[in-house]
């Protein structure tokens, strides 16, 4: 038999809609888990409708966090519906829901109760704001958390308003999270055989990636702000404008690596400069150094630059559109643009590949997710639980599948 990946053999239950909780669930189908993704009747995952692109009636941010996934329908209002979820959790490893906290609980089915069913449930719960705390009852989107955590307040530029990057971010960082904790509660379950509650939270995990921000602040009232293209007090580290008129960016801050680029630049003198000479003096003339560097790179064409840099031990790199991103030899050699079988479609379509990479038991993509709701009702329902056929079709009858 194949393996899928390093969770061949751990089974995901997922119930939530759109971006957190389903990217928790991607990554975990990433790593070759079997997914079952939960629908309720006649209210599928917007999810489906998302992307920008769109082809005979189909979007395709979808394909994206749908990917190796087994769609069913389920109504957990319905008992009916709350005790087929519950032999769910009886053959399940994890839960991922990203509803508002106290959800599960009004319907029933609060880690307690499903506790009871299997001592060794795991409960992954993404939230705004996390499950306690005088917030926690408040929904929360990715553009919100963002700008609650201080996130947003560093983004863009001095002076200017605080930009959202162009993808939920905050929704992102909390699906990543969630699929850590994961990961270490089956590792805590394997050792204890006990199960537990992962909560993440969008607002925090943004917090989480935020450097030294708070000791700064706490020990030295700095608040920090925006810098634009570059990070204050660390230089060079910017984009500088070549002879055609894109950009590139060269990072070359560390005291090695900078003797390199004066080197590299024909002005080697600049590496004693006392200006430039040191990390601390570099910080204070940044601006200085950002022209001087500025301008040599504005009279050369961006690959003469990357090359000329990539062959001194410079960091540099181009600033890549999507279009550039897909044609890339080093991430098509590492599997990083992949194919996804979209069924919807008859074809292949790319995506993002696999990460990280695992030598012995890499991840796989098995498929670009469900052409419709419940395709695998009776593959879970008949084949995972033995329900008849009968009884499948009566309980989509009255409502629960």
């Amino acid at each position: 038999m194949t393996v899928t990946g390093p969770l061949d053999g751990i089974r995901v239950i997922e119930v939530g809609t759109l971006i957190s909780g389903p990217f928790a669930g991607r990554l975990l189908g990433d790593m070759g888990a079997e997914v079952i993704k939960i629908e309720p009747p006649g209210a599928p995952d917007p999810l489906r409708t998302w992307g920008q692109a769109e082809l005979e009636g189909h979007h395709f941010f979808w394909t994206v966090h749908a990917r190796n996934k087994k769609a069913v329908t389920l109504n957990l209002r319905k008992d009916a519906g709350r005790e087929l979820f519950l032999d769910l959790v009886e053959r399940s490893d994890i839960i991922v829901e990203n509803f508002r906290p106290g959800t599960l609980e009004k319907w029933n089915l609060g880690y307690v109760v499903l506790r009871e069913r299997n001592q060794g449930i795991i409960l992954v719960r993404v939230s705004g704001y996390g499950q306690t705390g005088p917030e926690a009852h408040k929904a929360g989107y990715a553009s919100v958390a963002e700008a609650a955590s201080g996130l947003r307040h560093m983004n863009g530029f001095p002076g200017g308003p605080p930009p959202r990057l162009a993808l939920s971010l905050g929704d992102s960082l909390a699906g990543m999270f969630a699929a850590q904790g994961a990961l270490a509660a089956l590792y805590r379950r394997s050792v204890t055989g006990k199960g537990q509650v992962v909560d993440a939270a969008l607002t925090e995990s943004c917090l989480a990636v935020q450097e030294s921000t708070i000791p700064d602040y706490d020990v030295g009232g700095v608040v920090r702000g925006p810098s634009g293209t570059r990070l204050e007090g660390i230089a060079p580290s910017n984009i500088y404008p070549t002879a055609d008129g894109s950009w590139v960016v060269i990072a070359a801050n560390q005291d090695t690596v900078f003797r390199r680029l004066c080197a590299a630049m024909g002005q080697p003198e600049l590496a004693t400069d006392d200006r430039f000479a040191t990390h601390v003096a570099r910080g204070r003339n940044q601006d200085e150094l950002d022209k001087i560097i500025g301008d040599w790179a504005a009279a050369r064409q961006p690959a003469d630059i990357i090359a000329t840099l990539s062959e001194a031990g410079v960091i540099s790199g181009p600033i890549n559109t999507v279009a550039e991103v897909v044609e890339d030899p080093q991430l098509q050699a590492r599997g990083m643009i992949a194919d996804h079988w979209d069924e919807r479609i008859g074809r292949n379509i790319k995506g993002p590949g696999v990460i990280p990479v695992l030598s012995d038991t890499p991840g796989t993509i098995r498929n670009a997710g469900s052409a419709r709701p419940g395709q695998h009702n009776d593959e879970v329902y008949g084949g995972l639980l033995g329900r008849s056929d009968a009884e499948i079709m009566q309980l989509a009858e009255e409502g629960v599948l």
